[in-house]
């Protein structure tokens, strides 16, 4: 049976980092503010990477495909260097990880992308873009904490 979740932990990130309950809290509208400054940046780069490489319904959605995938290995790195770090600045996961990388990170778009994929008639790419997503999205993320945890560790070493 596994363990109840602890409820000063964030379930929807990696469970390593400790908490920090307290702040949001003690100072909701800066944790907030925070946040939507972040998701602000985030969806900001998304959009432009998106007009950078558009794409017709039947199309592989290549720029949510990379935006998706390069967020999960970023998300990676940073929960790696928040761990290495004890959780780091109260405001950092916040603003990086929920904001920034929430805001960058589309699961919307890539939801509406197959089903727009489908409808125009295009099964095998709608397949092909949900089984991508969902592997490289996990092996990215997996990617990005394992390389900077051991970079992490090799330069703790020296």
């Amino acid at each position: 049976m596994a363990e109840p979740l602890d409820p000063r932990t964030d379930p929807d990130v990696d469970l390593r980092v400790p908490a920090d309950p307290g702040e949001l809290a003690a100072h909701p509208a800066t944790i907030l503010a925070t946040i939507a400054a972040g998701g602000l940046l985030g969806a900001l780069g998304r959009a432009g990477l998106q007009q950078l490489a558009p794409h017709g319904p039947a199309g592989f959605p290549w720029a949510t495909f990379g935006v998706n995938t390069s967020g999960c290995l970023l998300i990676g790195a940073l929960m790696a260097v928040l761990g290495h770090l004890g959780g780091g600045h109260p405001l950092a996961r916040p603003f990086l990880g929920v904001g920034i990388l929430g805001g960058f990170t589309t699961f919307s778009t890539y939801v509406v992308d197959i089903q727009q994929a489908l409808v125009a008639g295009a099964p095998g790419t709608a397949l092909a873009y949900l089984a991508a997503t969902l592997l490289g999205a996990l092996v990215a993320v997996g990617l990005g904490d394992t390389v900077t945890t051991r970079l992490l560790r090799r330069e703790a070493a020296r």
